[in-house]
C-alpha cells in the first residue's frame, strides 16, 4: 500500500462488469482504481507498469481466463487477487489460487465490504495470505492448504519434513508423501517460524527438528542427515547460519 491506498486494478471483459466494480468500491475512500482491462492479454502487459496492490478479477474471459492469467504473472510480484465471476463452481480452484476471496455476480455489498477487509489486513501485514494459522500465533503459519486428487488437505507446518522450490511451486516433503503448492520458496519462508525452519540451500528448507546428522564434504558444503533417512545438501552459503540454529 502506498499512502495509504490500495492501488487497484479491475479486469473483466464486461464493461457494465467494470460500472458494478467501481460501484461497489465506492463507499471505500482508501482503494484506489488505478487501471480497467478487458481480458487477461491486456492486464499482463499494463499490470508490470501500474504495480497494484489489488487485482479484481474475472474468471471466465475471452482469449485467457483469469486462472491462466495469474500463472503468467510473476509470482514474487503478484497483486493480492479477489475473484469476481458469475459462477460458483470455481471457488476451489480459487482458493489453491491463493485468492484473498471469491465474490459472485451481482455483486453484494455487504460481501465486497468483508473482502476488503480480509486484504487491507493482509497488505497491512496483521495475517498471512489464505492459509491456516495455529492457535494463538498471529505471525506465523500453522497450516497449508494443498491440493491430493479433488481434495483439498491441511498440512500441519510441525509435520513438514523439508521444502523444496519447484519453479511457481514449492514441494512439501511429509512422512514419505509430497504435496505441491502453487508458492514461491521465499514467500513461503517469510511465514514460517524461523525457529523451526532453516535454509540450509538456494532451493531448500529444512525443519531443524527433523536433522540428525550433519556431516562435512570436501567442498565446503556439507551433507544434512534426516531423521527418516533423506540426504540434503547445505550450501557454503548458508553454513554459519545453519550451525547457529542447530547449536553447533
Amino acid at each position: 500500500m502506498s499512502a495509504g491506498k490500495l492501488r487497484t486494478v479491475l479486469v473483466d471483459d464486461e464493461v457494465l462488469a467494470r460500472v458494478a466494480l467501481r460501484q461497489a468500491l465506492a463507499p471505500h475512500p482508501d482503494v484506489e482504481v488505478v487501471g480497467e482491462c478487458g481480458d487477461g492479454l491486456e492486464a499482463l502487459a499494463v499490470l508490470p507498469l501500474l504495480k497494484p496492490d489489488l487485482l479484481l478479477l474475472d474468471v471466465q474471459m475471452a482469449g485467457m481466463d483469469g486462472f491462466e492469467m495469474l500463472q503468467a504473472l510473476d509470482m514474487e510480484t503478484l497483486p493480492l487477487v479477489v475473484f469476481v465471476t458469475a459462477y460458483d463452481k470455481h471457488a476451489l480452484q480459487a482458493f489453491e489460487a491463493q485468492a484473498m476471496d471469491y465474490l459472485l455476480k451481482p455483486l453484494d455489498q455487504g460481501r465486497v465490504d468483508q473482502a476488503l477487509d480480509k486484504v487491507r489486513a493482509q497488505a497491512r501485514g496483521r495475517e498471512p495470505q489464505p492459509v491456516f494459522q495455529s492457535p494463538g500465533s498471529s505471525k506465523y503459519v500453522g497450516r497449508l492448504s494443498v491440493r491430493r486428487g479433488e481434495h483439498i488437505h491441511l498440512v500441519r507446518v510441525e509435520e513438514i519434513d523439508w521444502i523444496e522450490a519447484e519453479g511457481n511451486y514449492v514441494a512439501l516433503h511429509v512422512a514419505g508423501a509430497t504435496f505441491l503448492r502453487r508458492e514461491t520458496l521465499s514467500g513461503l519462508e517469510a511465514r514460517l517460524d524461523p525457529a523451526r525452519f532453516l535454509r540450509i540451500h538456494r532451493g531448500t528448507l529444512v525443519n531443524v527438528d527433523r536433522v540428525r546428522e550433519l556431516q562435512p564434504l570436501f567442498s565446503g558444503d556439507a551433507q544434512v542427515l534426516l531423521q527418516n533417512g533423506a540426504k540434503l545438501t547445505l550450501s557454503r552459503r548458508f553454513r554459519d547460519q545453519a550451525k547457529a540454529a542447530l547449536g553447533m
